[in-house]
């Protein structure tokens, strides 16, 4: 908590050029982007960072491949270009991945029609991934005999990208950077209002975690609350020329049904796309498109009856998949920009996905609408633009604010993990060996995690088993990684309450010593507070959704959160 204590005596302490209202995939970027470029930035979340929209997303990085049916070509040539852009930037975190997209008997286009539309797609991308295929009813069988091709036209393959480890973690990795280039960062700190006062907003803030009260001065407030970017600006009296739709779409994620790894696409009986998505030892499986009328949604059973009759019906299972298969769910809505003047109802599934940022010069208050994961570097470098238009000085503009070390760092990493014998400690269990793992979820910071385990090997022993999360793991997570609450590490930083059922959570003998590493004398508590009954996600986090209108929002897969969760063997 040290991180998190000395960064809440510089919120009240400093005054920022800029204030980021919300740790989403908007904010984390934009903070990222503004720190890395020399600003001074502060951040804050009334959550933790990623907490809400960018904990429920697809592990997608795609060029939205759908949009094309709409014509909204420029949409589709610009994620692609993005998409492409993460891959070279990322490419430990963001790799391409397989598509293969089976088309029923009765469909609106005929498998060849759309085939086509694959290599127009291809093309918008630059041909930067393999090249599309069209694949004939048996040949579906033959690679995936799970495919039901009993209605089945034929089908095609195309490439577009995935998140290795879960959106959230990549998220998170924003924060970091932003943390590492100077900014200031806290979760669990809510805005509760604003007033412009001789050049600077005074934003009045509420620490979640022990109810107290400050103020935060910054010449410029970004607004990056997602699905809570209106209510925040009632409270700060900001008027806009957007605003948001919601639509909600759940996950449900259950054991593996494919050793394939490659995304299984359909179109549902809603006509929409509906995929089934690896996800290391487990299937994510979605998702809906429901228009909602307020940001907190709740999965309900129409939403489950919807996924698993989809998912019967096209897949040729042992067994039809039914609510004991569910192992967790992920529910969330998708803020979606829409300009004032209109309803938002007109086309509801068509529409555009597209970020917007409205600007008020007078009041030096910047709000980011909509936007999606793949179009992250863009709205970061969009945002550092609008500051510098608001007169804010920008004194490193060509900075490099994003992406993985380079090839010779890493090659050095390697080296050092090779001469201290690294990857002959890797366990049995895991899917991939510890360098590698360490690297892509690390980068420079791997670096001392490779001191630790050479002056202990302890520290390369599985502390939760079959997690893949080793002791150093742990105590980096407890000193760089802001962890508050438990579910900030089990859901966020990994994704292990996503593919272990919360009663295999309970029963870990190896949680008890995760928790005291973490958290020390507060262990009982965080653990308590975890597993109290009948809290919902936002309660445990400290949140209502009447007390207090404004909450963060923002946009997955790694074979590493496994099934196991038990104390190392000694």
């Amino acid at each position: 908590m040290q991180l998190r204590n000395s960064n809440l005596q510089r919120l009240s302490d400093d005054t920022f050029d800029v204030l980021i209202v919300g740790g989403g995939i908007n904010g984390a970027s934009a903070a990222a982007a503004l720190a890395g470029k020399g600003v001074k930035v502060a951040l804050i979340d009334r959550g933790d960072f990623a907490s809400a929209t960018s904990q429920q997303s697809s592990n997608l990085v795609w060029g939205g491949i759908k949009y094309m049916e709409s014509h909204d070509f420029a949409l589709v040539r610009k994620l692609c270009r993005s998409r492409n852009h993460l891959i070279e930037s990322f490419p430990s975190s963001v790799q391409e991945i397989r598509f293969l997209t089976t088309i029923g008997k009765g469909f609106r286009f005929h498998p060849r029609t759309l085939w086509a539309g694959t290599w127009l797609y291809w093309l918008m991308g630059n041909g930067f991934t393999r090249i599309p295929r069209f694949l004939k009813p048996r040949d579906i069988r033959h690679e995936e005999s799970i495919i039901n091709t009993d209605e089945a036209l034929g089908g095609f393959e195309y490439s577009d990208a995935y998140l290795h480890d879960n959106d959230a973690r990549f998220v998170f990795s924003f924060i970091r950077n932003a943390l590492d280039a100077g900014a200031c960062a806290a979760n669990y700190v809510e805005s509760v209002g604003a007033r412009r006062e001789d050049g600077l907003w005074h934003c009045r803030v509420r620490d979640v975690t022990d109810q107290s009260s400050f103020e935060v001065r910054a010449r410029v407030v970004i607004n990056a609350a997602g699905p809570w970017v209106d209510r925040h600006n009632q409270l700060t009296g900001q008027s806009t020329d957007h605003h948001h739709a919601f639509s909600k779409g759940i996950h449900l994620i259950v054991p593996r049904l494919t050793e394939q790894r490659r995304v299984l696409a359909f179109f549902a009986d809603d006509g929409r796309l509906f995929f089934v998505i690896p996800m290391g030892p487990r299937t994510c499986i979605g998702t809906t498109d429901t228009r909602e009328e307020r940001p907190e949604v709740e999965i309900t059973d129409g939403d489950i009856n919807f996924v698993l009759d989809n998912i019967n019906k096209r897949l040729r299972l042992e067994a039809p998949l039914t609510r004991d298969d569910i192992i967790s769910t992920r529910c969330g809505v998708r803020p979606l920009a829409v300009r004032s003047d209109q309803n938002g109802g007109r086309d509801f599934l068509q529409m555009s996905r597209k970020h917007a940022v409205d600007i008020n010069a007078e009041d030096a208050h910047i709000s980011i609408f909509g936007g999606k994961l793949t179009d992250c570097l863009n709205v970061g470098e969009e945002v550092v633009e609008e500051v510098r238009q608001l007169g804010i000085e920008i004194p490193d503009p060509e900075a490099r604010w994003y992406g993985e070390p380079g090839a010779e760092r890493r090659q050095a990493f390697i080296e050092r993990a090779g001469q201290i014998g690294l990857d002959e400690r890797t366990p049995t269990t895991s899917s991939e060996s510890l360098s590698v793992r360490l690297w892509r979820r690390y980068g420079e910071e791997a670096f001392s995690m490779l001191e630790r385990i050479n002056e202990d090997p302890r520290q390369a022993e599985l502390l939760i088993e079959g997690t893949e999360y080793l002791r150093c793991e742990l105590e980096h997570a407890r000193s760089r990684e802001m962890v508050t609450r438990l579910e900030d590490f089990l859901r966020r930083r990994s994704k292990i309450s996503l593919v272990v059922s919360e009663a295999e959570i309970q029963q870990s003998p190896g949680l008890r010593e995760a928790c005291e590493i973490l958290f020390g004398d507060e262990a009982q508590q965080r653990l308590e507070e975890y597993f109290a009954p009948a809290q919902s996600h936002l309660v445990r986090q400290g949140i209502t959704d009447d007390e207090h209108p404004c909450i963060e929002a923002g946009d997955q897969t790694d074979d590493s959160d496994s099934l196991s969760l038990s104390s190392p063997q000694t």
